[in-house]
């Protein structure tokens, strides 16, 4: 019995509302600081910094090829042997510098080196596309926890109707009023408006720890979050073609795709001209003795044309796997065009309906809230049965649950809708 009485209150004790704020800010958290937070710790934007990073060093590396080469040498090398005269015999010492040019090589280095450029661009827009990707999630596990906490508050209100309600029925059977039948039902619907509190309180801790790993921290769940009403997103009533061109001229992964298509041509220009002769200049200074203090100053300069004449057709099949790689670019983008399109009409869809469940779901709360102050009384006065009561209890904590699901979902499906137009929010 004891075990019994300590879940019980271990259930109805309200979560901890000084528990501290996983951004490190002071009081509850709010959809900002979230934002705010998964844009400071999210791996994910990490990793995607890091690639960039990567690209933009490989863009120097294909820069280096145009620039002059400049090397430095030391040897020492040691002769000796029958075979060996007596005046070559012995150390001799080398050092010097030498240096190369590249003058022309029918774009290959320069197109190599665009197409450097183009893909850490590229890697850019996709840094910029994982941003917006965090944020819709961060945004969501944020609502999700919201409808959570709302939810919670649901179940409490409906522990605390059937709590009464069990308390008057108790005095109804006392005096005789009420057969002891109503006092069972009304024990067993507490006891399954308990069983609703536990899970919503399982539920909204789930919620915040789905949250926190949407944000990219690690922490208690012991906190509260701030009230938070989305506002419309600008454009939701409008027209689906006019989002469609907004979304065309402003998703990140679209402009990722057209860099790397600009990457792939530079590329393939870059193949073609390895079919052409290549011209570089060198020079070369050094020095060589049979000891330090006696060596001899010579120098060296030229043009060195080099032309592949035959690779065993490695730069034809490079040149066809080129081709190869753009005309898929080109049916990916035509394909990311299309579910573009198509999430944005979704998108759009999911906001007008939520918007419309959310202004019936209002309607059903109140008129479910007159349903259940109407059989209260009907009960109070005899008139009414303890399944009546139950029933329009019951009527009104779905209809309470459906409204939060309303909002959560317009919530979602706002944030569903300024991403796919490519917008931060």
């Amino acid at each position: 019995m004891t075990g019994k009485v300590l879940l019980v209150a271990l259930a109805l004790a309200p979560l901890a509302a000084g528990a501290a704020n996983p951004t490190g800010a002071a009081g509850p958290l709010t959809l900002e600081q979230a934002v705010a937070a998964a844009l400071a710790h999210q791996p994910q934007l990490r990793a995607a910094r890091a690639q960039v990073q990567a690209a933009q060093a490989r863009m120097g590396q294909a820069t280096a090829g145009l620039l002059p080469q400049v090397t430095g040498s030391a040897s020492l090398a040691r002769s000796g042997g029958a075979a060996t005269s007596p005046a070559s015999a012995g150390n001799t010492w080398s050092y010097g510098l030498s240096g190369s040019q590249l003058l022309f090589d029918f774009g290959q280095a320069w197109y190599a080196r665009a197409a450097a450029g183009a893909a850490a661009e590229a890697q850019g827009e996709s840094e910029r596309d994982a941003t917006q990707a965090v944020l819709l999630g961060v945004r969501g596990a944020w609502f999700s926890a919201a409808a959570a906490r709302d939810l919670l508050a649901v179940a409490k209100e409906t522990l605390d109707n059937q709590a009464l309600h069990l308390e008057q029925t108790k005095g109804f059977v006392a005096v005789g009023t009420r057969p002891e039948i109503d006092l069972a039902q009304a024990k067993a619907a507490r006891a399954n408006a308990l069983v609703q509190y536990i899970n919503s309180q399982n539920g909204l801790a789930t919620g915040l720890a789905q949250l926190n790993q949407a944000m990219g921290v690690t922490g208690s769940t012991d906190y509260e979050l701030a009230p938070s009403d989305p506002p419309p997103v600008p454009g939701e009533d409008g027209s689906l073609e006019a989002l469609m061109a907004e979304a065309l001229s402003s998703r990140p992964d679209l402009a990722a795709q057209a860099r790397q298509r600009q990457a792939q041509e530079a590329t393939l220009k870059s193949l073609y001209g390895g079919y052409a002769p290549t011209l570089s200049a060198f020079g070369k200074v050094n020095e060589t003795g049979p000891r330090l203090d006696e060596t001899l100053q010579g120098w060296s300069a030229g043009l060195t044309l080099t032309w592949p004449l035959f690779t065993g057709f490695r730069t034809t099949h490079q040149a066809s796997e080129a081709r190869a790689n753009l005309d898929a670019l080109d049916a990916s983008g035509e394909l990311l065009r299309q579910q573009i399109r198509v999430a944005l009409e979704q998108a759009l869809l999911s906001v007008r309906a939520a918007k419309a469940v959310l202004t019936a779901s209002g309607e059903v709360v109140v008129n479910a809230r007159e349903q259940l102050r109407l059989a209260q009384a009907r009960y109070q006065a005899g008139l009414g049965s303890s399944v009546e009561l139950n029933d329009a209890q019951v009527a009104l904590t779905s209809a309470l649950a459906q409204e939060v699901g309303a909002r959560f979902n317009l919530a979602a499906s706002r944030a569903a809708l300024q991403r796919a137009l490519g917008r931060n929010g």
